[in-house]
C-alpha cells in the first residue's frame, strides 16, 4: 500500500514538473507578442486650437507638481463626473496654493465612443497646459494606456486615476501623505498605493461564494507568484515619485488587468519603498472588468509574469527614450 501510494505521489511530482517546464517554455516562446511600437500620432496632443503639440518625455526635468493619468475606455459617460470632481479639488488646490501646478492627461484608449471629444471639452475649458487628450490608435489595454500617459508626463509626482471615479478625488493628499512617511527613498524612489482592503469584509458579504473564491485565488497568486506585503495590488489610484515612475514603467510589458501586480513587482525587485494607504471607494456601474474571464486572464498572466522574468524572456530595463 505504501509502496503504491509512493508511486503515486512520484507520479504526481513528474506531473507537476512537466506542468512546469511546459509553462516556462510557453511563457517563454510568447513573451514578445506585446507590441511596443507607438504609432505617430500617439507623440501628439491637441492644444485648445485644435493644433497638434509634442508631448514631453518622461526623461526630461519635471516642470509640473503633480501630473494626473488617467485611462478611459469607451467612458465618455462616466468620464465627465470624474473629470468635474478632479478638476473642482485641482482648481481649488491651487487658488489656495499658487505654487502647486498640475497637468491632467486623459489616455483615451482607441475608444469607440465620444471619449476624446468628452475630454477635449476639458482641455477647452481649462487650456491644453492643464487637460491633455492622448488618442491611441489602437486599444492597449489599461496597463498600456497608463504606460503611455506616464511617460508623457511632466509632474514631480504622478498619479493613475480610474476614468470611473470610484475613489474619491481628495484622497490624493492621503497618498501624498503615505508617500511623504516612506523613509529613506533611494534615489527618491516612493511608491503609495491607494487601498481597498479596509473594505473586504463587507465586500465578502455582498459577494456571491464563487466570486468571493476568485477573489481570495487571486489573492493567493499574487503573493504566491509576485507581490509580498500588499493587499491591494488592484486599486486605480497609485501615486509615484516621478523617478519611481521612470524605474517601474520603463520596464512594464504586460497591458492588461495584472499590470499593476507587474509594477509593484518591479518595485519590489528594485527595492522600491511601497507604502499602502487606504482610500474611500465606492463601485460604479459599467465596470470593464468581466467577473470570470477577466480573473482568468490575470491569474494566468499572474504565472506568465513570474515565469518570464524566471526564464530570462523579460528584463528590467533601464530607462529608454519614448520614439
Amino acid at each position: 500500500m505504501d509502496c503504491c501510494l509512493g508511486e503515486v505521489v512520484q507520479a504526481l511530482a513528474s506531473l507537476a514538473a512537466l506542468a512546469f517546464v511546459l509553462g516556462a517554455v510557453v511563457a517563454h516562446v510568447t513573451a514578445g507578442m506585446v507590441d511596443p511600437q507607438e504609432h505617430e500620432k500617439e507623440s501628439f496632443f491637441h492644444n485648445a486650437w485644435g493644433e497638434k503639440e509634442a508631448f514631453p518625455s518622461l526623461l526630461e526635468p519635471f516642470s509640473r507638481q503633480l501630473s494626473v493619468v488617467v485611462p478611459s475606455y469607451n467612458e465618455q459617460l462616466r468620464l465627465p463626473v470624474m473629470m468635474d470632481e478632479t478638476m473642482e479639488y485641482l482648481e481649488k488646490r491651487q487658488k489656495q496654493q499658487p505654487s502647486f501646478t498640475y497637468e491632467v492627461i486623459v489616455v483615451d484608449d482607441g475608444s469607440k465612443d465620444k471619449t476624446t471629444e468628452v475630454a477635449l471639452g476639458y482641455t477647452r475649458k481649462y487650456g491644453a497646459d492643464k487637460v491633455r487628450v492622448l488618442t491611441l490608435a489602437r486599444n492597449r489595454g489599461k496597463g498600456g494606456a497608463v504606460r503611455m500617459g506616464t511617460l508623457r508626463s511632466r509632474g514631480r509626482l504622478i498619479l493613475m486615476a480610474d476614468a470611473d471615479g470610484a475613489t474619491r478625488f481628495s484622497d490624493v493628499e492621503k497618498v501624498e501623505a503615505g508617500l511623504r512617511n516612506l523613509s529613506p527613498k533611494p534615489d527618491n524612489m516612493a511608491i503609495a498605493c491607494g487601498s481597498r482592503a479596509h473594505l473586504e469584509k463587507a465586500s465578502v458579504a455582498q459577494r456571491s461564494m464563487f466570486r468571493t473564491f476568485l477573489m481570495y485565488g487571486f489573492h493567493f497568486l499574487v503573493w504566491f507568484f509576485c507581490v509580498k506585503g500588499i493587499k491591494d495590488t488592484q486599486c486605480g489610484f497609485k501615486l509615484f515619485t516621478r523617478e519611481a515612475a521612470l524605474k517601474t514603467f520603463s520596464s512594464l510589458h504586460v497591458e492588461r488587468w495584472a499590470f499593476d501586480v507587474e509594477l509593484l513587482y518591479i518595485a519590489q525587485c528594485f527595492h522600491i519603498p511601497i507604502a499602502e494607504v487606504a482610500v474611500n471607494w465606492t463601485e460604479i456601474e459599467g465596470s470593464k472588468l468581466v467577473p470570470f474571464w477577466s480573473w482568468l486572464q490575470m491569474g494566468r498572466d499572474l504565472v506568465f509574469i513570474r515565469l518570464r522574468y524566471m526564464t530570462g524572456a523579460w528584463r528590467l530595463e533601464p530607462p529608454r527614450k519614448t520614439e
